[in-house]
């Protein structure tokens, strides 16, 4: 719908349209000393800054205009042009002539105002919403290095990405997405090392999207993925700004969603959920052996309780004889199957995790610790489950808490019980079907067009660079080559001496 150049007709229309909205403010008022021309301000309370609208706007255009009234009706220039030009001290204005277009923008925060005898109106950025600043990470807490996180506020969070990466390379396109809420969201990377091909697909899922609503960063993650059925996220959640500009420096795609403290890196290898930040703030010895740690406990996370059934159940013979007859005595007196008590300690575990993470931050840590120990030793006090089991679950447990990305791991707790079943199932072979099965399906897998295995499938695409980045970690001297996500023009990061000053060469 186009601005009448009746100031009442759009009056009319905007308060229809924001009718019983009690946030609203609005007022209309003569410009000028001569008060022969009107126009209409209006605003939600609470998303604007009203110092910025009361103090700095209105005061300048209630008192006098930046021309008398009588130069309007003299020269050929109009007021909305001689306003913008002089009359308003803010720069950041625009104009617009597309009311449904004026609507979203006060929604959004900004301020409209509208003249007499124009078709046209101004909009003025005054965005003033509550927000807490820039907070410190919750989730993925390092050891050494940078504890700023994102905040539900974009426009902070683009900020952050800009203080980290000063370049003119670095774009941000921002579009909005929800038929109801608008949202919205920016599509962040560098136009000189992002593959165009991933850009372009990144693009097209973001504008397919139709749906009424999008509240946060989680429900853009699900609609965008190309493999809905599959519990692996092919999208790399992250509350830290420094994670996401290495991402960007490196080729990937980050999307931002207002009101929602993280980001969406894209695409997203297996291997990528293993790598933290504070990898690249130590020394490459001791992240190395961290990072197998990390792969090591994967393999328990997943395949621990599985390994105990088949065992203990039908392989007893490959256990050493001293072993077996320990594990024999202890389950002596136990009243029912290995299986289940494999399953009512886990089940016990997933929901004594869940009750941590409901749970206030001060209890929910005291309530993980103290109920795991005395659920544990209740249960073998009353010979429902064989210590042994409780070792077992509590390993696997821990082994989960190991892995630095919390999506992945909530993929391995489904798969483990995958596992469990095949295992009581048919023993050993079926703990070895349910791992290939999934190894099968791993592998089957792409994230915008890259193999999701990678670099430990397909890693000679990339002259098995990356693996200098996968199981260990090399010195950042030797990591010279950027990761698959790059552009292949844009493959070295670091230059040689004679390109130093000129970070954009070809290489």
């Amino acid at each position: 719908m186009k601005i009448s150049t009746n100031l009442d007709e759009n009056i009319e229309y905007l308060e229809n349209l924001f009718a019983d909205s009690g946030d609203l403010v609005k007022r209309k008022f003569p410009i000028g000393t001569s008060r022969r021309r009107w126009a209409y301000v209006i605003y939600l309370d609470g998303m604007t800054d009203r110092g910025v609208v009361e103090q700095t706007i209105l005061p300048r255009l209630m008192a006098s205009s930046p021309k008398t009234p009588e130069a309007f009706f003299h020269e050929p220039i109009s007021l909305l042009e001689t306003l913008k030009d002089g009359g308003m001290t803010t720069a950041d204005l625009r104009e617009e002539t597309d009311m449904d277009n004026i609507v979203h923008m006060i929604l959004s925060g900004d301020t409209a105002m509208l003249l007499d005898g124009d078709c046209a109106g101004i909009l003025i950025a005054t965005r003033g919403w509550p927000n807490r600043g820039v907070p410190e990470t919750s989730v993925e807490v390092v050891v050494q290095g940078s504890n700023e996180a994102f905040s539900e506020v974009m426009r902070f969070n683009t900020a952050l990405l800009r203080r980290r990466v000063k370049d003119t390379n670095l774009k941000i396109k921002q579009s909005n997405v929800g038929r109801r809420t608008k949202t919205d969201i920016a599509v962040c990377y560098m136009e000189d090392v992002v593959r165009p091909e991933v850009l372009a697909e990144v693009e097209q899922r973001l504008a397919n999207i139709t749906i009424d609503g999008i509240l946060d960063a989680g429900a853009l993650e699900e609609l965008i993925e190309e493999d809905t059925n599959s519990p692996f996220p092919q999208c790399q959640i992250t509350e830290r700004p420094d994670k996401a500009a290495s991402g960007i420096m490196e080729g990937r795609v980050a999307i931002l969603v207002d009101n929602s403290p993280t980001a969406i890196l894209v695409p997203a290898t297996m291997n990528s959920f293993f790598q933290a930040s504070e990898d690249y703030s130590q020394g490459w010895e001791i992240m190395s052996f961290t990072r197998i740690l990390r792969f090591a406990a994967a393999f328990f996370a997943l395949a621990l309780p599985g390994l105990y059934i088949a065992i203990t159940t039908f392989h007893p013979n490959m256990l050493p004889t001293l072993l077996a007859f320990k594990m024999a005595a202890a389950r002596e007196a136990i009243p029912i199957p290995a299986v289940l008590e494999i399953l009512i300690m886990e089940f016990a575990f997933e929901l004594l995790r869940e009750a941590g993470i409901r749970l206030p931050r001060p209890v929910g840590s005291s309530i993980g610790i103290i109920g795991g120990l005395i659920v544990g030793e209740a249960a073998v006090a009353a010979g429902i489950v064989s210590p042994l089991v409780v070792i077992v679950v509590a390993l696997t447990g821990i082994a989960s808490f190991a892995i630095p990305n919390y999506a992945i791991v909530s993929a391995f707790r489904i798969c483990k019980f995958l596992i469990i079943a095949l295992a009581a199932t048919l023993g050993l072979l079926g703990f070895w079907i349910a791992l290939i099965t999934i190894l099968i399906h791993l592998a089957s897998m792409k994230t915008f067009g890259l193999p999701y295995l990678f670099p430990f499938a397909s890693g000679d695409v990339n002259g098995y660079t990356d693996f200098k980045d996968s199981l260990f970690r090399a010195p950042m001297a030797f990591m010279k080559k950027r990761p698959i996500y790059a552009n292949p023009n844009q493959q070295n990061r670091q230059q040689p001496p004679n390109n130093l000053g000129n970070p954009h060469v070809k290489e």
